[in-house]
């Protein structure tokens, strides 16, 4: 396996996608930021999806996410379909399952590119179509004892 290049001439990585997972411990920023770290790179994004104490009016005690088996291969799927896009020098994404609380991380995703407008909207269409597409489902609880299930 040689070293790739890009369409204008500067070396490329040889695999962009530096870290994907599917986690049922605590998330950390650092280690996906760390992950996408390339000199080349003018650019990175990063997003961070946390719970959130609210949900349609309704005060959020917690939740859970449970995940299909195919979840992390879905989610190289969608990992690659963003390479294949956009000129990504580093992509790293990991999800966490199980019980989780209010202000933990559920999710990080971050890009890096050339530019940084390319890494904005690759980092965009990462996280959209992680949540729209990797069977990852939502179990919410209320305050008031009610409860959700979202994205089954």
């Amino acid at each position: 396996m040689g070293i790739s290049y890009d369409h204008s001439g500067e070396q490329a990585a040889e695999d962009p996608i530096r870290l994907l997972a599917i986690r049922d411990t605590p998330l950390s920023v650092d280690e996906v930021f760390a992950a996408v770290g390339d000199a080349a790179a003018g650019g990175t994004a990063l997003f961070v999806g946390t719970v959130r104490d609210h949900d349609g009016g309704a005060d959020v005690d917690g939740l859970g996410y449970s995940s299909h088996p195919t979840a992390e291969a879905e989610l190289r799927r969608i990992a690659e379909g963003v390479v294949a896009k956009f000129p990504v020098r580093a992509l790293a994404a990991v999800h966490r399952v199980g019980e989780l609380r209010v202000g933990d991380l559920a999710v990080v995703v971050a890009v890096a590119c050339a530019h940084r407008g390319e890494a904005f909207e690759a980092c965009r269409k990462l996280i959209d179509d992680l949540k729209s597409e990797v069977p990852i489902w939502k179990h919410q609880t209320f305050s008031d004892g009610t409860e959700e299930w979202v994205g089954s």
